[in-house]
């Protein structure tokens, strides 16, 4: 798994390319904690390049979901998501936990 982060003026937009399981989740994790950790509450996460997500993936996002909206500080959405993703959000039931754009620039500009 592959994850870009990039600072911009109104928020942090991640990308993540992969598959996101047991064995990648960590990679992610780090770079969400590397934003939060720095004071940054407000995170584009990009999912158009991955191929699958397994719980822990799910996790992890719902862990950075929390630390955004801590306090009102923020908030994590995502953005390209794949059909696939979608359909493993929607039966874990998550999907109302998320905003979910169609495209990265529709969801910077939500901050």
């Amino acid at each position: 798994m592959i994850v870009e982060a990039k600072q911009l003026r109104r928020c942090d937009v991640v990308v993540a390319k992969g598959r996101i399981d047991t064995s990648t989740v960590k990679t992610l994790s780090e770079a969400l904690a590397a934003i939060t950790g720095s004071g940054r509450y407000k995170i584009v996460l990009n999912l158009k390049e991955v191929t699958f997500i397994s719980s822990a993936g799910l996790g992890e996002l719902i862990a950075t979901q929390n630390t955004c909206k801590k306090l009102l500080r923020g908030e994590l959405v995502l953005a390209e998501v794949p059909q696939r993703v979608v359909e493993v959000l929607d039966l874990a039931g998550l999907t109302p936990l998320f905003k979910i754009f169609p495209s990265e620039l529709e969801a910077v500009g939500s901050f």
